[in-house]
């Protein structure tokens, strides 16, 4: 149980520096917001979290605004729970990324789990049905045993949540690197279908009008969870489980039917509806108030409680899973208490919506708290970091070109396949229920998850990406990759890019160096976003990723979602039949700085990175064009491996093989120059492809074609596709031994 101190106390100890304030915000809390009144404990808490990076993003505002958040299609963007983007039909698809890096190093499988949890929550707090979960998930080298163990971790309580509460796990992505050995990532996107009719807000406004306390009873867990994740590891950081929550993934199918159902037959009486996700009860009722420019008077003694002896500060900081805030016409409370008890879930009328601004708290018939609304929700305090350029950045820019010497393609080739950043995730994915709800069309394993929308002709594609080597040796144009990469990936499935949302994992702000990531890899993201036309229509900060002084590669993930107006566009990268003609489209160049092979063969990676953006969108044109024109058979973009790679894992499906001649180099076969395609092609179909490449001004090569000999040839390498799929399929298992 908590100790709580008087206010004196809280001045004299300076507690609020354990809770993540600075003395100059404490002051300001003191002096300019309570007019010289000492915050009291419950207070100083609320404060504490609310101006807490994870949910004020004080340090990133800044950057933030540097993105593209409108287009014609977003209806709407950054500031609910998630961001909703037109789909035609009188339909809109939701999507947002949520972080849950920290708990997932303190407590793995629950740290995991709960991201699950949270990020569904915010899609149908705006009224959607959630439809697909997806995951971006960084760990350090797997040679390491505790490594194994967060791996296995993480994964179960993805898999047991997301599987438990019915929404298909669908897709992702998985990477390795030293950097993520005291920090992994967890990142956690999800997708829902809505009618526009039914598009909610998070507000509470109208005086006199009811808050709903909805879902699980409030416990001690996840006190301070927002603030333990907006700072840095250290020594002792593994044993603050305290700050991490528990799910229930049973409780919360049960909230998510109650709210839909109240979103969908008792809409006219609710007013809003918000998750209690970070910094929870305060959060969410606090932020509600703020955006009707309202205030709110709550009733402690009304919030259930699973715990005895709750105090205030317990109770408005708990991040308890599981639980809703709604705000209600005056007159209807009896609705919603039946509706929620037909769920056997809690329903408690726990206060009103004022008119003077004011956020005030009783407890036992005492006032616990009384500040100003915004002062919690809207105006904590921005900073304008110093950004300083890593002295690597002009080490890299003065290095020689890192040009690869290839004595044994075949070699090389076969070591590339069992890189765990490459190697085949299978044995991860397979933990999941990816096909429940019957409308996944793509499972994990191709280009982009691809799911139906039923009733229609049309589908959704989503994927994340980001390379995070290239964002180390260049921010700005890794920022811009990591776009082009997740547009290349919804474009190779058949959909037309609609926009992202983000995770935007990083470094200490307040150090010059690792701000200056921040700020340049979102120029990046911004010129990609406006190139390709995929605004940032929500996302996350998460910053302090750094353990003992030690900070992450910069990775800004990348969530994508694409619109495939017909089902019989939907493409996949797997060869379909021997006799189909192979295309490369896009040129090849020595690009080997923070590519796998320069890993492998150095165990670093250095250098400078180039990047076509003009030539990307061309290349993405093209492709989506022939594809919409019925000419592809299948199509696959090149990442991490480079050429050789990508035509390996289109040819594994089919136990296919292949005739390829490729005009470059042995080391080019690896190269990992952006913007490219390889495209199966019907022989009967290749005319018409060639005279539309042609006129799209595309460079292309006709490399080879598909074969049923079950043998990859590629210039010189020359491996049986049971060969390389056994290397490809087995090197993670093995490695997790």
């Amino acid at each position: 149980m908590t100790v709580e101190l008087s206010p004196e106390q809280i001045r004299e100890t300076k507690i609020y520096r354990e809770w993540g304030l600075t003395d100059e915000e404490y002051l300001k809390i003191k002096d300019e917001i309570l007019g010289g009144r000492l915050p009291n404990f419950t207070e100083t808490g609320m404060y504490a979290v609310m101006w807490s990076e994870h949910c004020c993003y004080k340090n990133s505002k800044p950057v933030l605004r540097k993105f593209p958040t409108t287009g014609p299609q977003v209806l709407m963007g950054p500031g609910e729970g998630a961001g909703v983007v037109d789909i035609g039909d009188g339909q809109a698809v939701v999507f947002k990324a949520e972080s849950h890096n920290h708990p997932s190093y303190v407590e793995p499988y629950e740290g995991a789990a709960t991201g699950s949890g949270g990020i569904i929550r915010d899609i149908f707090s705006m009224g959607a049905r959630p439809i697909a979960i997806l995951d971006s998930l960084r760990f350090g080298q797997i040679d390491n045993a505790h490594t194994r163990h967060i791996v296995d971790q993480v994964v179960a309580g993805i898999a047991g949540y997301g599987n438990c509460i019915g929404i298909p796990t669908v897709g992702g992505e998985v990477a390795f690197d030293e950097s993520y050995t005291g920090n992994p990532l967890v990142n956690v996107l999800c997708v829902g279908l809505i009618d526009q009719k039914d598009i909610q807000k998070g507000q509470a406004k109208g005086v006199g009008n009811s808050v709903f306390y909805v879902g699980a009873k409030t416990g001690r867990d996840g006190i301070h969870g927002a603030s333990f994740a907006s700072k840095e590891f250290g020594s002792g950081s593994e044993t603050q489980r305290s700050a991490v929550q528990v799910g229930d993934p049973f409780m919360e199918k049960l909230l998510l039917e109650a709210c839909i159902e109240v979103i969908q037959k008792h809409g006219d009486i609710l007013v809003g509806i918000q998750d209690m996700g970070a910094a929870g009860l305060v959060s969410s009722t606090s932020e509600m108030a703020s955006k009707a420019g309202s205030g709110l008077r709550l009733n402690l003694d009304d919030v259930p409680q699973r715990e005895i002896g709750m105090i205030p500060y317990e109770m408005m900081l708990s991040e308890s899973q599981e639980r809703m805030v709604l705000c209600v016409k005056k007159g209807h409370e009896q609705e919603i208490v039946d509706l929620f008890k037909k769920y056997d879930l809690d329903a408690v009328n726990i206060g009103k919506v004022t008119n003077d601004g004011y956020y005030t708290l009783y407890h036992k018939g005492q006032l616990v708290a009384h500040v100003p609304v915004d002062s919690l929700a809207e105006d904590a305090p921005v900073y304008y970091r110093e950004a300083k350029v890593p002295a690597r950045i002009a080490r890299f820019a003065d290095e020689a070109k890192y040009m690869p010497v290839i004595s044994d393609a075949t070699k090389i080739f076969k070591k590339l396949l069992a890189q765990p950043t490459i190697a085949s995730k299978r044995s991860i994915y397979e933990t999941y229920d990816s096909r429940v709800m019957t409308n996944t069309v793509v499972a994990p394993g191709s280009d982009a998850a691809v799911l139906r929308v039923r009733g229609t002709k049309k589908a959704l594609a989503m994927t994340t990406d980001c390379n995070a080597r290239y964002l180390y040796l260049d921010p700005e144009k890794g920022g811009a990759i990591a776009v082009a990469e997740a547009a290349r990936n919804i474009v190779a499935s058949g959909g037309k890019p609609l926009a992202i949302t983000d995770c935007l994992n990083f470094g200490n702000p307040e150090k010059p160096e690792q701000f200056w990531e921040l700020t340049t890899a979102a120029d990046g993201i911004s010129r990609a976003c406006l190139a390709l036309d995929t605004p940032v229509i929500s996302g996350n900060v998460s910053l302090y990723n750094e353990t003992n002084g030690s900070a992450i590669l910069p990775t800004p993930m990348i969530g994508m979602v694409g619109l495939i107006e017909d089902t019989d566009h939907i493409t996949t990268q797997d060869f379909k039949v021997a006799g189909d003609v192979i295309y490369l489209i896009g040129t090849t160049d020595d690009d080997f700085a923070g590519s796998e092979l320069q890993k492998m063969l150095t165990g670093e990676i250095s250098g400078t990175i180039d990047f076509d953006l003009d030539a990307e969108k061309r290349n993405q044109d093209l492709v989506l064009t022939a594809i919409k024109s019925g000419l592809v058979q299948s199509a696959h973009d090149l990442s991490e491996g480079g050429l050789a790679i990508a035509l390996a894992e289109s040819a594994f499906a089919g136990n296919l093989g292949m005739a390829v001649k490729f005009d470059g180099t042995d080391a080019q076969l690896f190269s990992e120059t952006q913007g490219r395609f390889i495209l199966s092609i019907s022989a009967d179909k290749t005319a018409d492809f060639e005279k539309l490449a042609a006129d799209s001004s595309v460079i292309f090569d006709r490399i080879g074609e598909v074969t049923d000999s079950a043998v990859l040839n590629i210039n010189d390498i020359s491996v049986s596709s049971d060969d390389a799929l056994a290397i490809y399929e087995n090197a993670l298992p093995e490695l997790m031994k």
